[in-house]
């Protein structure tokens, strides 16, 4: 039986007590080590930490990629663990985008291709397609770029392709791996942006993963990681 919670408004989810370990050569590693965090609506959530310190494991989590070993994670009051494979796709495929440092832009698909595929996928109504993959190539400033295929535009274009991908079929939750971590400073800082106006635009919670010191205060919630565990959240 499902378990559902009551939440507060704005809260979208949450981790109570997760643990993850993986087996390495015979021996149990433990990545995460007592997990408590929340993510809400409308706000741009970072969990900042060196490599290997389990922002990625954790993220992986919190999308319903992988589950923990222990605790449970919440999304809208629902946990994760008490859904089918094929529910937690459709959940994946209809309420959160993903963002990686790949892009993971189909390369032979345009800008507007890749963007409308999101919505095809979602099982968006086709007299959808068009309003929305246009809108959300005006959200990353990038309407002129609309037929270049991917080898045609630079890193910093890729990603925010990447970005309009992630959030064509109006997602509650956005979740980006290290985003900027193949960008300079300055795209750095206007991927940064982007997800602010994203935010205030579609009203969405954004979650990210980030090692790089000088985006941490456009975050409203920043939580330090260092060996599986997590610091209050500044």
């Amino acid at each position: 039986m499902a378990v559902q919670l009551m939440q507060p408004a704005g809260l979208l989810l949450e981790v109570r007590g997760v643990h993850k370990s993986f087996i390495s050569g015979g021996i149990p590693l433990q990545v995460l080590k007592g997990i408590d965090l929340t993510v809400e609506s409308g706000k741009l959530t970072m969990l900042r930490g060196r490599s290997g310190s389990g922002k990625t494991t954790l993220l992986n989590l919190l999308g319903g990629l992988d589950q923990p070993s222990e605790g449970e994670v919440f999304f809208r009051g629902r946990s994760f663990q008490n859904q089918s494979d094929k529910q937690l796709t459709m959940l994946r495929r209809r309420q959160i985008g993903f963002v990686f440092q790949s892009f993971a832009l189909l390369p032979l698909f345009s800008a507007w291709e890749n963007v409308e595929l999101s919505l095809r996928m979602a099982g968006a109504r086709r007299s959808e397609w068009k309003p929305r993959t246009a809108r959300c190539l005006e959200l990353v400033g990038l309407t002129k770029r609309a037929n270049h295929r991917p080898y045609e535009l630079s890193g910093g274009e890729q990603q925010r392709i990447a970005i309009a991908k992630a959030i064509a079929h109006k997602p509650a939750l956005l979740l980006a791996d290290e985003p900027t971590a193949e960008l300079d400073s300055q795209m750095a800082a206007r991927i940064i942006a982007i997800f602010r106006d994203i935010i205030e635009a579609e009203g969405i919670a954004i979650c990210m993963t980030t090692h790089d010191s000088t985006l941490w205060e456009a975050a409203d919630v920043v939580y330090q990681m260092a060996d599986g565990r997590l610091q209050e959240p500044e």
